[in-house]
């Protein structure tokens, strides 16, 4: 799962650069296909960035353009696999124990209960996390069963399904061994209460895992006839910050598709950027505090309202975009490596991607961190500190990873960056204030807390916190109350 720190060798992935990848028509070929097969829309208008994630299965193949990928991907042997690989470049994979802490507060506090006490008879609960990536969404769910069931939980029929496109991160979450990244947002007796130390990483505990079970599926498959049996009947559904990546006329029959896999009263969890006026029609809203939570009634469900045509699972693309058939390319003489209207990739290597821009420079430490790789991380996001030394947020991440990676002394200079760089910046105060408590340093770690309070002391409990992993500001409020009461 560990990504590859370098785009080549010797050269860092952050490394300007004044070329810029122009798409030919086998690419864009590639990204019909790739969007249509995956319904990852996101990449439609991100050709530099779909091309930075092809560009790593071609320096793996040996390959030398676009066009000799799509006869790999065409080949009746090796193409399913070399599919499975490129889905797993794109996936994006973030996530980690307990994110988004509203959310699981209304699990622990309302959808739960309200689940157990229906199905008490039965003893039989089903529940999908569609998207998981790798597992801490469902894990974090066998945590938290575990924790309301108590000595009962063997009487109970448990199922938790987590399914990704991306066969990578199921791996690993079979595995079941995640870095102390990954476990940012539990406290060291929780931790050690259900994980057990793995070298510098940390194993969940085998009644955990025993809990969940994995298995790779396109949602996209939710659209065609004939899905499997076993994918039905759900009391839960978490699908939480998937649908975003998906085009708009495809979202309300996917959340359609997802709301007839649910049992009558079951429970649908939506990211809350991806609501929709059209859900309505087939799904009731329920208002919980920071969560986005649909429940399906009972009887048959209704089609989705004209207003909303039932879309294929994309608008029809050009005639230029439709796969062509393929055939090898006719040799010719090789055009100069520096002619400006060349657009094949070289034989040898890609052409360098464009410097990206702030929120790709820290995408990429954000996914090397949530993979695990910290030192990856690190060392991207030192190069991403050459190319934008002023980033509040990057200094931010600076601090995380070397607090991470037991550098108590980096972190407090990285956290101080960032806090010259932007005073008001409550979570960089509140992580401070931690950092010094915990090396026993009270008076300036309680100071640092005490910032955190008074900058977000005017917003409504329920406003979410920048880089809080899910905080709000009352969730801060009421956590530097209890750290400021401390003798």
């Amino acid at each position: 799962m560990k990504p590859a720190r370098t785009a080549f060798p010797g050269r860092s992935v952050f490394q300007s650069t004044t070329s810029r990848f122009l798409p030919d028509a086998d690419f864009l070929r590639l990204k019909a296909l790739l969007i249509r097969r995956t319904g990852h829309f996101y990449y439609e208008d991100k050709d530099d960035l779909l091309w930075e994630r092809v560009r790593r299965r071609l320096r793996a193949l040996g390959l030398g353009s676009s066009g000799a990928y799509l006869e790999r991907l065409a080949d009746p042997a090796l193409g399913e696999a070399e599919w499975a690989a490129l889905e797993a470049e794109i996936t994006i994979g973030e996530t980690f124990f307990f994110r988004y802490a509203e959310q699981f507060a209304a699990l622990r506090e309302t959808i739960l209960p309200d689940l157990l006490k229906r199905r008490r008879e039965s003893r039989r609960l089903r529940i999908w996390s569609a998207g998981c990536a790798n597992g801490s969404e469902p894990y974090s769910l066998a945590i938290l069963l575990h924790e309301l069931l108590g000595d009962a939980l063997p009487e109970w029929r448990i199922t938790l399904l987590g399914t990704d496109l991306n066969e990578a991160a199921l791996s690993t979450a079979r595995e079941g061994v995640f870095s102390a990244w990954s476990l940012r947002s539990l406290s060291p007796e929780q931790r050690a209460r259900d994980f057990l130390p793995a070298g510098k990483n940390w194993q969940l505990r085998p009644i955990y895992r025993a809990m969940v079970r994995f298995q790779r599926h396109n949602l996209m498959e939710l659209l065609e006839e004939g899905e499997a049996l076993e994918m039905n009947e759900f009391d839960l559904i978490l699908c939480r910050n998937v649908l975003i990546y998906f085009h708009p006329e495809t979202v309300p029959p996917l959340v359609r598709a997802l709301a007839g896999r649910l049992a009558p009263e079951g429970w649908l969890l939506l990211g809350h950027a991806e609501p929709n006026p059209a859900f309505s029609a087939f799904l009731q809203s329920v208002p919980l505090p920071g969560t986005a939570a649909w429940r399906r009634e009972g009887g048959e469900l209704p089609q989705l309202p004209p207003a909303t045509p039932p879309a294929p699972a994309l608008p029809p693309l050009p005639d230029l975009l439709l796969p062509a058939p393929l055939s090898a390319p006719a040799p010719g003489p090789a055009a100069p490596r520096n002619a400006p209207q060349q657009r094949p990739v070289p034989a040898q290597e890609a052409p360098p991607s464009p410097p990206p821009p702030p929120a790709d420079l820290l995408e990429a430490v954000r996914r090397r961190a949530d993979l695990g790789d910290l030192e990856g991380a690190s060392l991207a996001c030192r190069d991403a500190l050459a190319h934008e030394p002023t980033s509040a947020l990057l200094n931010f991440y600076d601090a995380l990873l070397a607090w991470a990676q037991g550098q108590a002394e980096k972190a407090e200079r990285a956290f101080r960056r960032t806090l010259a760089l932007r005073d008001d910046f409550a979570m960089a105060h509140y992580q401070l204030g931690l950092l010094l408590l915990q090396q026993g340093r009270r008076m300036p770690g309680r100071k640092a807390i005490a910032a955190a309070a008074r900058i977000v002391h005017a917003l409504p409990d329920t406003a979410p916190l920048e880089e809080g992993d899910g905080m709000t500001a009352g969730e801060l409020r009421e956590a530097a109350r209890l750290q400021l009461e401390q003798r």
